[in-house]
């Protein structure tokens, strides 16, 4: 199938899900066209079955803020028209999915009937979906789509209760490309550059939004460095960054933390990791925290959203309530106290991780792209 592909360029979750999933479907022989702003982060041309389409908006004075939504929906026609494709993925409902309904209609008058698959990460229906200012276009671009899939049960739950659909949502979970993560677990993991033999090392990755509760995590940290030795490594950038950092000297412990920003090796630096801590606000899937069980890290994150679907309670790590760091301290305390324990947690983890590998969950794709062409062609 020829399969096109709208997503945010990023380090998110939602931008790394979609281009590994584009990736994937190229190497089955899929030809695969992605359609975004910038060229994606993780996207690897190394097959010929990928394409990328740059939607390139025309500054113009008469608009304070550029009409991204009006320049990716022309760019839609002219890639579905030029390589006759059968699909079109979107991630994110608004502006991916309003656009793609736009050039669907542009579309049908030509003639031209193109399937519209919407993905639902998450920060289009908790944060900026829910606000009343966007909850009519969210609305309208569900509904609109051929087929809406979301990430988690709870991020399904989440957008039947804040909207009102009548579209179907079916679940497909992030997932793992095992094959993409032996090639880091084969490596020398140089653990011995970032701390020495005698300490843990705990990590956390995410891009310091408020929602992250990057200070919780510096709180969490202090509480375990006071009864076993460790590091802390904060992979990732954004608004919390330095307040951490600030938070990080006023306790004293700035030089036991690594502040390492934006990273393309983040799986070689959780290979290293014996615990992982995620104690954020809400997360619709939580997919840091699966990589990190990926890799055979065990994790101590917060029971909120979908996080309780990825990390098992007393299995791959622990669950605690948002902001109980004293919680999640003590667990934290538990796990590295006891190498024996912790080895095990690590194993358990890993295990866990398999059920959402890339070769169970692209078949859910693929099958759902050949059911909604059916229907629609």
């Amino acid at each position: 199938m020829k399969i096109g592909i709208v997503c945010y360029p990023t380090y998110g979750g939602s931008g790394v899900l979609a281009t590994e999933l584009g990736m994937a479907l190229a190497r089955k022989g899929h030809e695969v066209h992605f359609v975004t702003s910038h060229q994606p982060v993780r996207l690897d041309f190394l097959n010929a079955n990928l394409f990328f389409h740059e939607v390139f908006v025309e500054e113009y004075p008469l608009f304070h803020f550029q009409p991204y939504e009006l320049a990716l929906s022309s760019k839609l026609v002219e890639v579905v028209e030029k390589y006759k494709l059968d699909i079109l993925h979107v991630h994110y409902a608004i502006p991916h999915a309003y656009a793609a309904y736009m050039s669907k209609q542009m579309l049908g008058q030509k003639g031209i009937h193109i399937p519209i698959v919407t993905t639902l990460h998450g920060t289009d229906i908790t944060l900026v979906g829910s606000h009343p200012f966007y909850k009519t276009a969210v609305e309208f671009s569900i509904n609109n789509s051929d087929v809406v899939t979301a990430v988690s049960e709870s991020l399904r739950t989440d957008t039947l209760r804040l909207f009102t659909i009548y579209n179907k949502i079916q679940v497909i979970y992030n997932f793992i490309d095992f094959e993409h993560q032996k090639t880091w677990e084969d490596e020398d993991c140089l653990r011995q550059s970032l701390a020495k033999d005698e300490e843990k090392v705990i990590t956390h990755v995410s891009n310091f939004r408020p929602v992250k509760r990057v200070n919780d995590v510096i709180t969490i940290f202090n509480k375990i460095q006071k009864k076993v030795k460790s590091k802390l490594l904060m992979v990732g950038d954004g608004p919390e960054r330095e307040k951490a950092e600030i938070y990080a000297k006023e306790l004293g412990i700035k030089d036991k933390i690594l502040f390492l920003g934006k990273s393309d090796e983040v799986r070689k630096i959780l290979c290293l990791s014996d615990l992982f801590l995620l104690p954020s606000e809400t997360e619709s899937f939580g997919l840091a925290a699966l990589e990190a069980m990926a890799a055979r890290t065990t994790v101590i994150s917060s029971n909120t959203g979908g996080l309780p679907e990825v990390n098992i309670q007393g299995k791959t790590g622990f669950l605690c309530d948002v902001g109980d760091t004293e919680a999640m301290a003590k667990k934290a305390i538990y796990l590295l106290e006891s190498e024996d324990r912790l080895n095990e947690f690590k194993d358990q983890a890993y295990q866990y991780s398999q059920k959402f590998s890339i070769d169970n969950i692209l078949p859910k794709y693929e099958q759902v792209y050949r059911e909604v062409k059916s229907d629609c062609c």
